[in-house]
């Protein structure tokens, strides 16, 4: 059964912190129930809003792909952005695109390309139902997203939010250390298993690696992509990722609301799924619309080059088929950077018609111009691609705490801590 127990704080009193950051005393450390791997019982409410909200993923997995399979990256960075954004980390599609091609940018992008390939990594690894889910696979994936923290679970305590650098002021504190091994092998179990309504399992294995909390940092955004994981493997999506973290970003205050709800005794479950299937549904209609847009802006793209090659007086005005120029245009949805090594790798085409094709989507106000510091060019950018990914994320100004390795805002520095 869920319990707390009692643990005694000790804090380093040389550390430069506030006399209440300086104090000692007992705090309550949550460890919730081990799942197996079957599913709970929910009511009536919440196993209906399941069932409709794996309906719509299905409807739109469908329409969107697997014709518009080329949209799925899109997707993927549109939730990678939204994710990393609910920690904090401010990053736009058009830094993150570029730091992706160039592997260059600033820690917060750098961070982003981390997630995005993490959550790649999820579906292509982890979603084989063959495959059986063990605590390294999680702890591989929670690398990819903080390589620079020692590979594997905690040994020591977290906590998650609260304002100074104690967990007896937390918002929330995770199970000890010594819990931690014993509940990642719990909910690999609970990954691995297919049965059941997949937005349920996909719901509960989030709040349920939320509530253990078993890394140093990184814990929100592993979390958000096992849920890909368990859409993926449970065969609710075949063709796409739907990106739910950009509903998650949103409205934080209902998503970490429902995450302390999951934590109550009883557990409020059915709340839970229930804002997890809604979540879903508005991902779904905001993917679907999402790659409508891509699909008008593709055509009206089109449009603009005829009409610039016929101003210019090239022929054919309508480029052919095979024509680099075009082959690039047709890939920006899934490569809104460019330079010309990476059109010369992708085609296999000369540099001098990578450098001409490029020139002449410049030219033709398809394409933007990135220089750095010094006025060099340093790529090529779709920037109307890029923007609407931009729009997905307008509503997303939140932020949110991970665990105790983010600071305060203007305070000290971590400090080195007891704790038993």
């Amino acid at each position: 059964m869920a319990h707390y127990v009692d643990r005694l704080w000790t804090a380093d009193t040389t550390a430069g912190l506030s006399r209440r950051d300086r104090a000692s005393g007992r705090y309550r450390a949550y460890v919730p129930d081990e799942l197996g791997d079957a599913l709970p019982v929910l009511g009536a409410a919440a196993a209906s809003a399941a069932e409709d909200a794996v309906a719509v993923l299905a409807r739109a997995d469908e329409r969107i792909g697997p014709r518009n399979g080329h949209l799925n990256h899109l997707l993927i960075r549109s939730e990678s952005i939204s994710s990393s954004w609910i920690e904090g980390n401010r990053v736009t599609p058009k830094r993150l695109a570029i730091a992706e091609l160039l592997h260059h940018g600033n820690r917060a992008a750098l961070d982003v390309v981390a997630n995005v390939q993490a959550t790649e990594n999820a579906i292509a690894r982890l979603a084989d139902r063959n495959r059986v889910i063990d605590a390294a696979d999680i702890d591989d994936l929670q690398h990819v997203i903080e390589p620079e923290l020692p590979r594997g679970q905690r040994d020591q305590q977290n906590w998650v939010g609260g304002p100074g650098w104690s967990p007896l002021r937390a918002d929330f504190v995770p199970p000890p250390e010594t819990e931690v091994a014993r509940l990642v092998d719990d909910l690999a179990r609970f990954l691995t298993a297919t049965a059941g309504n997949p937005i349920v399992r996909a719901a509960i294995a989030h709040a349920q690696f939320e509530t253990i909390h078993p890394y140093i940092d990184g814990n929100g955004r592993t979390g958000r992509a096992l849920i890909h994981t368990v859409l993926r493997r449970t065969d609710a999506l075949r063709h796409i990722l739907i990106p739910i973290s950009t509903v998650f970003a949103g409205d934080a205050n209902a998503y970490i609301g429902g995450l302390t709800g999951y934590r109550q005794n009883p557990p409020r479950v059915d709340d839970w799924v229930i804002g997890c299937a809604a979540a879903a549904e508005k991902a779904a209609a905001g993917a679907v619309r999402l790659a409508e847009q891509v699909t008008e802006l593709d055509a009206a793209l089109r449009d603009e080059l005829v009409r610039f090659r016929q101003t210019k007086g090239l022929r054919p005005a309508a480029p052919r088929r095979d024509a680099v120029v075009l082959r690039i245009l047709d890939g920006l949805a899934a490569h809104p950077v460019v330079t010309a090594e990476s059109v010369v790798d992708r085609f296999e085409v000369s540099p001098a018609a990578a450098h001409r094709a490029l020139t002449e989507l410049a030219e033709a106000g398809i394409l933007g111009r990135t220089k750095d510091q010094k006025g060099r060019l340093i790529c090529w950018t779709a920037d109307r691609h890029l923007a609407l990914v931009a729009l997905t994320e307008r509503s997303n100004r939140v932020g949110g705490a991970d665990t105790r390795e983010r600071a305060p805002r203007l305070g000290p520095p971590r400090p080195v801590s007891r704790h038993t």
